[in-house]
Order: structure tokens, then C-alpha cells, then sequence
């Protein structure tokens, strides 16, 4: 009783409830020294989805990765855990987040006000699409042979799970689209790096539980920053 605990549960429609009976056995742990309820909070859903997509991509010498959409809640996770890996990262954000993705430590950072990244000179090992907004075929001519494609979407005419299971037949260049299911993986995971000093998590702005309309409506706006989070209680801080 009294422990401070933290996890993350996306099945059944329980969203924004105030409370939510789990098993001891599902995704929750305690939360690590020094990091407070907001921060954890902010720490799980974006990164418990970049975690199952790039735990599909081995990893080992200097893998180098683009990474579309790198401002974002999954792609602010994404970039952390992949510096963690050892990967030489090119990040692709908006103006106003370039400090904000070199801070995190992104080797090299693309503006998509000023030029599209799909259309750069580099060869990848994996493109990241972290927003879903461009495409296997827009970004093919980027991969090195053999290189992985994974969007965070299913793409046009959900075209991305019927391609994870044609290109790998083909040989070269493939799309690979995880299921995010290991929700335990990822709580452990995250843990870690929060532990260790390797993770921040990104929040945009707050709105307390009567204005929920409102946040929905600023991230359909598709200009977050990170984390949109919702406060439950007045007195949180």
C-alpha cells in the first residue's frame, strides 16, 4: 500500500478514467527515484509504441536512421531509445523543435519547412516514420539494400501490413509493421532508462479533465509537441 507505481494499459475504453483496477501481473511498476507521477505518465504511451517498433530492427556497430516526426510523442521516445542503441539518427521536425531535437540528441536534424527528407542524399538502414505521413514508396530510395521501412500508421489504402508481408518474400528493402502488444517490455524498458538518466519526456502543455474536448482538438491539429497530458485532479502539480 502507498507504493508509487506507474503503467499503462491500451485495451477496452477506459480512457480518462480516474482510476483503473489492474493485476499486479500486467504493464505497472514503481516509479524510479527522483521521477514524479507527471513525469512518468508522460514517459509511457509514445515510448511503449517506439519501443515495439524498434525492438523489431536489430541493432549493433552504427546503424544509421531516419526518423520522420521526431517531435512527436512516439518520435521523442524513439529518438532517445535509438541514441541508447548506439544509432547515428537524422531527425526530421519542424522549426520551432530543432533545438528541442538536437537536445535529445539527434546527429543531424532536417526541417520539413525547408526541405523534404525523403529526398535527401543519405542511404539508411531504417526509416522511422513516427507520424505515418509519408510512405514505403516515397521513402524506398532512402534505404540501403536489405534496409527496414516501419511506420507508426497503416498508410494509404492500409497499405503498410499487406507490404510487411510481401516484401520480405522479395528480398532487398522490406516494410515490417509490429503489433505493439508487449506493453510489460516496454513499462520495463522505459524503467531503465529513466533510471539510468537516458530518458526525457517531452510535454507539450496540460488540460485539466473538463477540458478534454479542447486537447483532442489541439492534437488533431497534428502540431504537438511530445505529450498532450490530461490532469484528473485540481491539485496536481
Amino acid at each position: 500500500m502507498g507504493d508509487k507505481v506507474w503503467g499503462f494499459n491500451d485495451s477496452g475504453l477506459q480512457s480518462h478514467a480516474q482510476y483503473l483496477t489492474v493485476s499486479e501481473n500486467e504493464a505497472i511498476a514503481h516509479i524510479p527515484e527522483g521521477i514524479t507521477y507527471q513525469q512518468a505518465a508522460a514517459s509511457i504511451e509514445g515510448a511503449h509504441y517506439a519501443y515495439n517498433f524498434i525492438k523489431r530492427v536489430p541493432f549493433g556497430g552504427n546503424r544509421k536512421v531516419m526518423l520522420n516526426g521526431a517531435s512527436g510523442a512516439i518520435g521523442s521516445a524513439a529518438l532517445q531509445m535509438l541514441k541508447y542503441y548506439g544509432a547515428e539518427v537524422t531527425a526530421v521536425c519542424n522549426t520551432q523543435n530543432l533545438g528541442l531535437i538536437k537536445s535529445l540528441g539527434a546527429d543531424r536534424v532536417i526541417d520539413y519547412l525547408q526541405a523534404d527528407f525523403t529526398q535527401d542524399w543519405k542511404l539508411y538502414d531504417f526509416v522511422f516514420d513516427a507520424v505515418g505521413k509519408s510512405s514505403f514508396g516515397k521513402c524506398q530510395r532512402l534505404l540501403k539494400q536489405g534496409g527496414v521501412y516501419i511506420s507508426s500508421e497503416l498508410g494509404v489504402n492500409a497499405e503498410n501490413p499487406f507490404l510487411a508481408m510481401w516484401t520480405p518474400f522479395r528480398g532487398g528493402k522490406q516494410v515490417r509493421f509490429p503489433l505493439p502488444t508487449d506493453r510489460k517490455g516496454s513499462i520495463v524498458f522505459v524503467k531503465k532508462l529513466l533510471e539510468g538518466g537516458k530518458f526525457r519526456p517531452v510535454i507539450d502543455r496540460w488540460y485539466p479533465l473538463e477540458d478534454i474536448a479542447e486537447a483532442y482538438r489541439y492534437v488533431l491539429t497534428g502540431q504537438k509537441t511530445g505529450n498532450v497530458m490530461i490532469r484528473c485532479n485540481q491539485d496536481e502539480s
